[in-house]
């Protein structure tokens, strides 16, 4: 069993909160998993990550073939990767800001027209643009 945990809230109402990130971590994992992945997806899902089969057991149980399996593996940890990246308003990964990050209060009226970091492109390079887009 893990504990609850108090935690400081930053802003200017500097307050504390109790929880329990642990199991927040695993239900939103389960969860978002669940949302995303299609039916066939997540019964592979739950046998291999979650129940923790081998993948001879998920080949017998599924009954699928050793490289059908290994492809249906490689397609759900890139689609659930960059669901993870890219979840709102807080995405489950990194782990170092699920678990340590700060909580921060909704900008002001003023700074809202901001332009927000686009997020990372399939071949993981961002370029700037180098004049002035229309």
């Amino acid at each position: 069993m893990t504990q609850a945990r108090l935690e400081m809230v930053s802003g200017k109402e500097r307050r504390s909160i109790w929880g329990r990130k642990d199991e927040e971590f695993c239900a939103d994992f389960c969860l978002v998993s669940k949302r995303v992945l299609e039916e066939k997806e997540y019964s592979i899902f739950r046998y291999h990550y979650l129940l923790g089969a081998d993948w001879r057991l998920c080949c017998r149980q599924l009954k699928m073939d050793k490289g059908v399996f290994f492809h249906s593996i490689y397609r759900i940890e890139q689609k659930l990767g960059r669901v993870f990246r890219e979840l709102q308003p807080y995405p489950l990964f990194p782990l170092d800001e699920y678990f340590g990050g700060s909580v921060r209060a909704p900008l002001p009226p003023a700074y809202r027209n901001l332009v927000k970091m686009p997020a990372l492109p399939k071949n993981g390079a961002l370029r700037p643009p180098l004049r002035k887009v229309a």
